[in-house]
């Protein structure tokens, strides 16, 4: 139990130098990586907690979760690429 205390106590502290990035970051795409990084270490003590505490349903949240954030980040990562979230694609730049 102590190793997962420890392992809990190292994914806090890089979520806590992962929200310094997120706020302090130079431009908009640093800051979009550390929020993929957030919820990436969420994700993580979503999964840490579960098995800690023997609740295995903390698996399926943080598989959902993390299919949330990569969704997430391809919208808004598309967004400041084109301006729309409806633009598809087609290889050429208008």
């Amino acid at each position: 139990m102590t190793m997962f205390a420890a392992a809990t106590l190292a994914v806090l502290a890089a979520l806590a130098l992962v929200v310094a990035r997120l706020v302090k970051g130079p431009s908009i795409f640093d800051r979009v990586v550390a929020g993929n990084a957030v919820g990436s270490l969420s994700v993580l003590i979503l999964a840490l907690i579960g098995f800690v505490f023997g609740r295995p349903e903390f698996l399926d949240l943080a598989i959902t979760y993390a299919l949330l954030n990569i969704i997430g980040t391809i919208a808004v990562l598309k967004y400041f690429r084109y301006g729309d979230l409806g633009r598809a694609d087609d290889g050429e730049d208008a």
